[in-house]
């Protein structure tokens, strides 16, 4: 058993408890699990999705100052969630379509990693879905129903078994979610 994975997996069950109730306190628990994880996805050779997490050390940081409002010249209350903006539609899709051409090509060339295609489309999509998060954009979910269940698959080809379960939650969280944050956005 590993317990480190496991450990990781309750600590990131918290954190997407927390998203779905849109609570600032998911970026520390982002922010640990993250930590944990980067270890496990290096052990399993599971390398982009090693890469994402230490990509989600960072934008916790930023996501906590930015849903508290302390990255703004006029402190305000927190981030309300929103509809994500039309004109952002079009880059949104391109840098998604572009990140999963060129991910999957770097893991497959550049490691040794057997899980490297959707290891890097996951990692690719999770790269836009964090920040559309961050912007407190319910489209965000969108993202997440799709790379959950690739993350989903990933894990049990890399034998991380804990991981593979704490990820199909996100994926039935990810689609309540998205009617949840819908609901709740500001018009």
């Amino acid at each position: 058993m590993n317990w480190l994975e496991l450990v990781a997996a309750v600590i990131g069950f918290v954190y997407i408890v927390l998203e779905y109730r849109a609570s600032a306190w998911l970026w520390l628990f982002s922010i640990l699990s993250a930590m944990l994880y980067v270890w496990e996805f290096y052990s399993n050779g599971v390398y982009a999705n090693m890469l994402i997490q230490v990509y989600y050390l960072v934008v916790g940081i930023y996501g906590w100052l930015e849903w508290k409002g302390l990255l703004k010249k006029k402190k305000s209350q927190e981030v309300a969630i929103t509809s994500m903006p039309k004109k952002y539609y079009l880059p949104v899709v391109a840098i998604s379509l572009a990140l999963c051409c060129v991910f999957p090509m770097i893991l497959k060339h550049f490691t040794d990693s057997t899980v490297w295609f959707w290891d890097g489309i996951s990692t690719a999509l999770s790269v836009v879905a964090m920040w559309l998060l961050v912007k407190k954009f319910y489209q965000q979910w969108i993202f997440w129903i799709i790379v959950e269940p690739l993350v989903v698959l990933t894990s049990i080809q890399a034998e991380m078994y804990f991981t593979a379960v704490l990820y199909l939650f996100y994926t039935v969280i990810a689609i309540m979610g998205y009617f949840k944050w819908k609901k709740e956005a500001v018009k």
